[in-house]
């Protein structure tokens, strides 16, 4: 099991630890349960330790090239400092991972994937690597050792200017910039995983933990764990790889055809290109779809039923709303029951239970969008 570079840290702050996609990370921290961290994030902001994502650099005059090979991003339409959230697509359309993708300004694209996938997707990769350079592209992959730090809520951009030169009024969602923030050099990306205003923060490991303290040192500042993320980014409509999303489920299933750029529908010249365009046009047979589950929780695995006790999908995702006081969920619906306020229901521990079809995300977003 590995160790985030905060994992000192982390016990330093009476964090709960437990295992995550091969790391032992914080759930949750002593100072706060998961419900009040959770509503801390949406009204004043957390600091989310993301070191275990999996992060690397590409190179030369091809790297646009050689990433779309493997994704669906129009990557060669990305703007300066630009990113985009895409997939790496298998030869069946299937989804290997999600990932977000950034042009610089300092002529490399720097891209963020998941933990759960890291062996997979390097592998992928480097063997992807051999062949477009054995055909004569010029790219250089590097695999990153750094930390990784979220800092997610609608005060994120108040506690961060007072550390930096950089006008974060100017960085926009999915727009990233190098900074120097309290004294330490990073990349600085307006993203995140909680449907709030943020950024995650790239930062050498030697310089991890200093960066966290100092943003922690703020009284608006807690620190927030693997609980409240999890709901948060399911309030979001945000898809957990494994769960949500995997090699048997296409973009277009689970809602994600706007990350197909229009060039790459037209070149289709990406993995699973054929069967993904196909279901553009003519729709796929199943879609990911919110639902508010009346009164009890749907977890993972639960099954949904028609009106006739048919089973028709199962969850994917599941948990209380704080921000709702409801409980929501997402699954896999197909395409003629899956339009909203479409009623079904769910089997939770044997009993069975009424939900409605809901547009997602369930809480609306507050990304900091260039109008």
């Amino acid at each position: 099991i590995k160790t985030s570079v905060l994992h000192d840290f982390h016990v330093k702050n009476n964090a709960k630890m437990v295992p995550f996609a091969g790391w032992t990370m914080p759930i949750q921290y002593k100072s706060l349960g998961i419900i009040d961290s959770h509503h801390h994030t949406r009204n004043k902001v957390s600091l989310f330790d993301v070191s275990h994502m999996l992060q690397f650099k590409v190179y030369g005059k091809d790297k646009e090239s050689f990433i779309e090979s493997m994704t669906v991003c129009d990557v060669k339409g990305l703007p300066e400092n630009g990113g985009s959230l895409t997939v790496f697509t298998n030869a069946e359309g299937g989804i290997m991972d999600d990932a977000i993708i950034n042009q610089t300004q300092q002529d490399y694209l720097y891209c963020v994937s998941n933990a759960g996938c890291s062996d997979k997707i390097s592998t992928c990769l480097r063997e992807n690597l051999i062949d477009f350079t054995a055909k004569g592209g010029e790219v250089v992959l590097e695999l990153l050792d750094c930390g990784l730090l979220a800092v997610q809520g609608p005060k994120m951009a108040e506690v961060l200017q007072t550390g930096t030169d950089t006008d974060l009024s100017k960085l926009y969602f999915m727009q990233n910039v190098e900074a120097n923030l309290f004294g330490v050099d990073c990349r600085i990306t307006r993203c995140g995983y909680t449907g709030e205003d943020g950024v995650e923060i790239s930062v050498a490991k030697n310089r991890a933990v200093e960066l966290a303290e100092n943003i922690c040192s703020h009284e608006d500042v807690e620190l927030a764990g693997l609980g409240a993320r999890d709901s948060l980014r399911l309030e979001a409509g945000l898809c957990l790889y494994g769960n949500d999303i995997d090699e048997m489920t296409t973009p277009v299933e689970a809602g994600l055809t706007w990350c197909i750029g229009k060039r790459r529908r037209k070149e289709k010249n990406f993995p699973g290109a054929e069967k993904i365009v196909a279901q553009i046009k003519s729709k796929p047979s199943k879609r990911r779809s919110g639902l508010i589950v009346s009164s009890a929780i749907a977890r993972n695995g639960a099954i949904v039923q028609d009106g006739n006790g048919n089973e028709i999908g199962s969850v994917t995702s599941g948990c209380p709303s704080p921000t709702l006081s409801a409980n929501i969920a997402m699954a896999y619906l197909p395409l003629p029951l899956s339009k909203v306020g479409t009623e079904v229901n769910v089997l939770v521990r044997k009993r069975v239970v009424s939900a409605k079809v809901t547009k997602m995300p369930f809480v609306p977003a507050n990304y900091f969008m260039n109008k």
